[in-house]
């Protein structure tokens, strides 16, 4: 970690050669900026896929592995395999993931999106959208990303945005999760649960409800795995607003309480990303900015986010430890259903 650091990530591997820009000298007041060479995956980028994004990617073995969200030329979505080297410039499996069941048999989802990647000690779990009578959440596990192996559907329909805490907290694998209805949902929270064997879950807790700001005024959802840090859980996510042309997805940022995540310590009344670049307002969805990862190296306090844009491509946007944390404290407003257990 640099000595000048205010704030230090947890528990965070070094990644010495993660994608990074220096920040420009012209940067407004929110310490994010976007990489000058978005989109980072174009339209059409393998034979049968029309689209990327909305998907994680994580460091692996010195390069960069991720599951994407490929939105097929028949307008189907489904998790496929991408490589890097560089965490910038990727290569992609031309099939989609071969998911199987515990004995080893083919199971597929019927569709597949907006995957997470995230590992909680020796295993990587990848977590989707998927119809399991509805819309509802689909997860695997692997460890080698040869064999990816399905396990229980975590909830009921209908149920969307799910993302695994890094580690276990008080033993039990941690999950955050947008319960919804079936179609484009016109609301929702954001909520926890917990798992000690990733069968049952249970102890839900409400996290953080949509705000009165006008950037997330209609609903919320869990973005990237949150990150562990001096100060809590740093977490980004989405905000929702509805306009006369539709819906508008920026990125915000709040920090959670590291023993009991489902109290929010701060929350950044202002977005950190919203649409604004041409590759943000134009695509298959306009105005999305959709967060779905992070890369982040703790001994320079680097992070490097991931989103969606559009629904059309992936972008990269940057930022650093102290300058986030910092502005989520000025900028914080925080209420008493962000602040209270979340139990009624």
């Amino acid at each position: 970690m640099k000595p000048n650091m205010k704030y230090k990530m947890i528990g965070c591997n070094d990644v010495p050669n993660m994608p990074w820009q220096d920040k420009p000298e012209d940067l407004g007041a929110i310490p994010v900026w976007r990489y000058t060479k978005n989109p980072i995956i174009g339209r059409n980028p393998i034979p049968g896929v029309a689209r990327i994004f909305n998907s994680a990617v994580m460091p692996y073995k010195g390069k960069y592995i991720g599951v994407f969200r490929a939105e097929q030329t028949d307008g189907m979505p489904f998790v496929y395999l991408g490589r890097s080297k560089n965490g910038v410039d990727w290569e992609f499996d031309h099939e989609r993931v071969p998911f199987v069941d515990e004995e080893g048999k083919e199971f597929m989802p019927r569709y597949a999106y907006d995957p997470r990647l995230v590992k909680v000690e020796d295993t990587y779990y990848i977590i989707w959208c998927q119809d399991f009578y509805g819309a509802a959440i689909g997860m695997a596990k692997t460890t080698d990303f040869k064999k990816f192996e399905r396990v229980e559907n975590p909830f009921l329909p209908f149920n969307r945005n799910a993302v695994l805490f890094p580690r276990k907290i008080s033993g039990n694998y941690v999950m955050l999760s947008r319960p919804s209805d079936s179609g484009h949902t016109p609301f929702g929270d954001i909520f926890l649960s917990e798992s000690p064997d990733l069968v049952y879950w249970g102890k839900h807790r409400h996290v953080m409800s949509k705000s009165e700001k006008w950037w997330e005024s209609l609903k919320i959802g869990g973005g990237a795995a949150p990150i562990e840090t001096s100060e809590g859980w740093l977490l980004f996510y989405h905000g929702v607003t509805g306009t006369c042309n539709g819906y508008v997805y920026s990125i915000g940022g709040a920090i959670l309480d590291r023993d009991n995540p489902s109290k929010v310590l701060y929350r950044c009344s202002t977005f950190l990303i919203t649409p604004e670049e041409w590759y943000e307002e134009r695509g298959f969805v306009p105005n999305v900015c959709f967060p779905c990862a992070t890369i982040h190296d703790a001994a320079t306090g680097r992070i490097a986010i991931y989103y969606g844009a559009a629904d059309s491509y992936v972008a990269l946007a940057f930022t650093t430890l102290d300058d986030i944390i910092d502005y989520i404290k000025e900028h914080s407003i925080v209420r008493e259903t962000d602040t209270e257990i979340g139990r009624k």
